[in-house]
């Protein structure tokens, strides 16, 4: 059976990333470079993927996980050395064998599967992905006869003045063969000033042999950029955001200011909706059809329906569902499950409750740990006291309830359905259905109070 796999290099240290740790784990939005790399190999349909690691192997690993297999190369010894402690994987094997790097991450499954598949339709034992850049300088140059086909790659420092001047570029990825890869790392040597194994001279040792070697030039150079310090880490975000924000736009979602605004990549958002400025969406977060974000919000891992507004407001691992508005300056924290035509207004802050459907917490309002039924109305200055030092206790407020300004619901308590509440009460004990509960003092009225203490304030003479 043919074999389709991957490797993946990712052992160098990174010196110019200046950092305590390995370079492959620095991240954009929130993805370690080698996994966004690991990702394109995914999806475009290579599931057998060993990654090679060296420096800060374990911590790696630990990031990455047990579903990948791993090579490890003691001494970094150059690519073609980094290859060879991967040769186990493919020992009696044949098919296809993917080479990539864990530093490049704007590698696209959509590149990864027409190289295979140029691969195959040439019969290649070798192909190397390329690209056009404006500046070359440092790449080796792509030097093709009369048919497309690879005659030589020619690195920059040995390149005549008429090959410098050539804008095709060695990428550093290939696909192969796997039986004509390895025949060819038994023939690479470190027969050069710097002792290395340089996985660029198998394709000489493949061309000397006859062999066919192509190249397939992709249109987006920046595909191939390598990360080697932060400059780079920031202007590789730059892309992926761009991407990202691209991809959703194409699909019907208006993105006022894409600038200010940050998507993650596994975000799901409806069409119709609208994402105004300075807002973050992150992690598996799915947005519905007809919504309005932002401006000033934050989305973390959180399912929002259709027609939802949030606006200048944060909503972590919750759910919203259709026509709510949330805010402005509200806060939903993880567990919240949040109706439909509900109203969660200004400086309101809910902590793992359910609110029923037509609710109004319309300002200034803490529910925590709570039940808040269906057309419930919670006053101005609510709080649910939901902490009795030791533990969280839990309210619950039945449907068609009405709590007051200022009142305090210390749990744990439960206001049954079609209840009243006095404003300003302090409720420690159940309500009934349909009753009036009112737990303050009587106002009482000192006459002459002030004269008599003598605190009457007289106008001074000058």
């Amino acid at each position: 059976m043919e074999h389709l796999m991957a490797i993946i290099l990712a052992a160098g240290e990174g010196k110019r990333m200046r950092s305590k740790k390995a370079k492959v784990l620095h991240e954009i939005y929130g993805m370690p470079l080698v996994k966004w790399v690991h990702q394109s190999v995914r999806k475009a349909g290579i599931d057998d993927t060993v990654i090679v690691v060296g420096h800060k192997a374990q911590d790696v690993k630990e990031r990455l996980g047990d579903e990948i297999l791993y090579a490890f190369q003691e001494k970094q010894l150059g690519t073609g050395h980094a290859v060879m402690q991967a040769q186990d994987y493919f020992v009696n094997k044949d098919g296809c064998v993917m080479v990539l790097y864990g530093d490049t991450p704007l590698i696209t499954p959509e590149t990864l599967k027409d190289a295979i598949s140029f691969h195959k339709g040439n019969n290649n034992s070798a192909t190397v992905i390329t690209a056009d850049v404006e500046d070359p300088t440092g790449y080796g140059r792509i030097i093709r006869s009369g048919d497309g086909s690879v005659l030589r790659i020619v690195e920059h420092k040995d390149a005549t003045d008429e090959e410098k001047n050539i804008k095709e570029v060695n990428s550093g990825m290939y696909c192969f063969n796997i039986s004509d890869l390895r025949e060819a790392l038994n023939k690479l040597d470190n027969n050069n000033s710097q002792g290395e194994y340089y996985l660029t001279d198998t394709i000489e040792i493949l061309l000397n042999k006859g062999k066919n070697v192509g190249a397939i030039k992709i249109k987006d150079s920046d595909e191939i950029l390598g990360i080697n310090d932060r400059i780079q880490l920031a202007k590789a975000g730059e892309i992926i955001k761009d991407r990202i924000l691209q991809r959703f736009m194409e699909n019907g979602v208006t993105i006022i200011d894409p600038a200010s605004t940050y998507i993650d990549q596994e975000v799901e958002i409806g069409m119709d909706t609208v994402i105004f400025p300075s807002t973050f969406i992150e992690g598996k977060t799915k947005i519905g059809e007809d919504c309005v974000i932002g401006p000033g919000s934050r989305i973390v891992s959180s399912q929002i329906a259709d027609g939802v507004e949030v606006k200048n407001s944060i909503v972590l691992e919750s759910s919203i569902d259709n026509e709510t508005k949330v805010g402005p300056f509200a806060y939903i924290r993880p567990g919240s499950r949040i109706g439909k035509n509900v109203k969660i207004g200004d400086f309101v802050e809910v902590k793992k409750s359910i609110i029923g459907d037509k609710t109004k917490i319309s300002h200034l309002t803490y529910v925590g740990d709570a039940e808040i039924g269906k057309g419930v109305n919670l006053g101005c200055g609510v709080v649910v006291v939901n902490y009795d030092g030791k533990k969280k206790n839990k309210t619950i407020v039945g449907d068609n309830s009405f709590v007051g300004c200022n009142v305090n619901l210390i749990s744990p308590v439960e206001v049954k359905n079609n209840a009243y509440i006095a404003a300003g009460s302090t409720i420690t004990d159940s309500v009934p259905e349909n009753a009036l509960a009112i737990a303050r003092n009587r106002q009482v009225i000192k006459e002459d109070w002030v004269v008599k203490k003598g605190m009457l304030c007289k106008d001074k003479k000058g």
